[in-house]
C-alpha cells in the first residue's frame, strides 16, 4: 500500500478522484478523509480465495433473507468523514440502500455500509487495517469484522464497544446486524 499527499498541488475531490479510477481499473484506489491517495496492490491467490469463499457466503445468506445488498472489494464508498473506501467485502441494508438517488447508486454511495470485512493479506500493515475499522465505525457501519489469517485472529467491531479478539474461531455470527448469518472460517484457517 501506497499513501500519497497530493496536496496543495491538487485536490482529490469526488469527480477527481473517481476520473483516476476510471483512467487506472487495474488499480485499487481509495482516498483518505485527509485527501490522500491509497493505492493497493493487488492480492496474492491465497487471499483472493478466501475473500471469495467469504463473500460467497455473505451473497448466499443475503439471497435467501433479502435484506439488502452485497458489495465486493471493487466497491467505493463515500463515508461522511470524506474518505472514499473499499472493504474487502460489504453489506447495506434495504431500506438504507433505496434512501439513495439512482444517480448516488451509480458513483460512490454516499453512505457507510452496516457491515464490512476486511481481510488482511500478508502485504497489508495490521495498524492500518484496525485505524480503517476504527473509522468504518465512526462513519456509521454496525459491524465490522478484520480477519487475520497470518495470526489467525479476527477483530470484531461494534459501536459503543471494545473490539472483541478472537482466536482462530471456525464461524461468526453477524447477529443482530446479519440476522442469522455465521460465517464458516474453516476455509480461512487451512
Amino acid at each position: 500500500m501506497i499513501a500519497l499527499n497530493l496536496r496543495p498541488s491538487l485536490e482529490l475531490t469526488d469527480e477527481v478522484f473517481e476520473q483516476l479510477c476510471r483512467q487506472n481499473p487495474e488499480l485499487r484506489l481509495e482516498r483518505t478523509a485527509q485527501g490522500e491517495l491509497v493505492a493497493m496492490a493487488p492480492v496474492g491467490s491465497e487471499s483472493g480465495l478466501r475473500n471469495a469463499d467469504l463473500l460467497g457466503q455473505l451473497w448466499q445468506w443475503n439471497r435467501r433473507t433479502n435484506l439488502g445488498l452485497v458489495f465486493d472489494s471493487s466497491t467505493g464508498f463515500a463515508l461522511p468523514n470524506g474518505a472514499i473506501r473499499s472493504p474487502d467485502a460489504a453489506w447495506v441494508a434495504r431500506e438504507r440502500w433505496q434512501q439513495l438517488t439512482p444517480e448516488q447508486r451509480r458513483r460512490f454511495a454516499p453512505l457507510c455500509p452496516d457491515f464490512v470485512l476486511e481481510l488482511r493479506s500478508p502485504s497489508d500493515d495490521l495498524a492500518t487495517l484496525q485505524a480503517k475499522l476504527q473509522e468504518y465505525l465512526e462513519n456509521g457501519s454496525q459491524l465490522g469484522w478484520l480477519i487475520d489469517p497470518e495470526s489467525q485472529r479476527v477483530y470484531v467491531y461494534r459501536p459503543g464497544q471494545p473490539v472483541q479478539v478472537l482466536e482462530r474461531p471456525t464461524s461468526l455470527e453477524g447477529d443482530p446486524v446479519l440476522p442469522g448469518f455465521v460465517a464458516d472460517l474453516t476455509l480461512i484457517w487451512e
